[in-house]
């Protein structure tokens, strides 16, 4: 049996984003699920978009449905927060992010707003979370990221020491949500057995 799959939107996003991988998901029997985090422009922290997913989960969901979680860009910060500072982690089974600047990108600097400011270089927020990546070993934990990344800069941002990384040279950060070899990787990566 499939785990329900949690789709996290980035920046800027609605969960239309991520309508292909939802697609390409359910046609190989997942159910995938994309709830809005809203307001999703940055004028709110990240922990308040987290408490939305922990909140959706728990109203969605029975207490002990595993879940995997797949986080595109700030989407994968907000996943992080949702586990590591919200509980999250006692029920995922895989987490998989896509180009999600876990150790901040300079890009956040055009931006004055909370949540850019949350994944600028050396925020307090993300060093709050990387001060605790052992709690993510308890998880399949996978990023995916591409070495050409124009929002994640440095597109390394995206590599934790901790699960696994892989790159696929995609040619533009928002393709990581469209990509076929993407979409490839993260179907497989669903399916391996823990």
């Amino acid at each position: 049996m499939k785990n329900p799959v949690i789709l996290l939107h980035g920046l800027d996003d609605t969960p239309q984003v991520l309508a292909k991988l939802a697609r390409y998901l359910g046609d190989r029997g997942w159910s995938a699920h994309a709830p809005a985090l809203v307001p999703s422009n940055g004028s709110v922290g990240l922990e308040v978009l987290a408490q939305q997913v922990a909140d959706w989960v728990h109203s969605t969901f029975a207490p002990d449905q595993v879940l995997d979680l797949v986080g595109f860009s700030m989407g994968g910060i907000v996943g992080r927060y949702y586990g590591q500072r919200l509980g999250g982690l006692q029920r995922i089974q895989r987490f998989i992010t896509l180009a999600s600047p876990h150790n901040g990108t300079w890009m956040g600097y055009g931006r004055l707003n909370p949540g850019a400011t949350q994944m600028r270089v050396n925020s307090p927020f993300l060093a709050d979370l990387n001060g605790d990546l052992a709690s993510l070993g308890q998880v399949q934990f996978t990023s995916l990221w591409t070495p050409l990344d124009l929002m994640i800069v440095p597109a390394q941002s995206s590599v934790l020491p901790v699960g696994r990384s892989r790159s696929i040279p995609v040619a533009l950060h928002p393709w990581m949500v469209t990509d076929d070899r993407v979409l490839s990787q993260v179907a497989q990566l669903l399916e391996e057995e823990s």
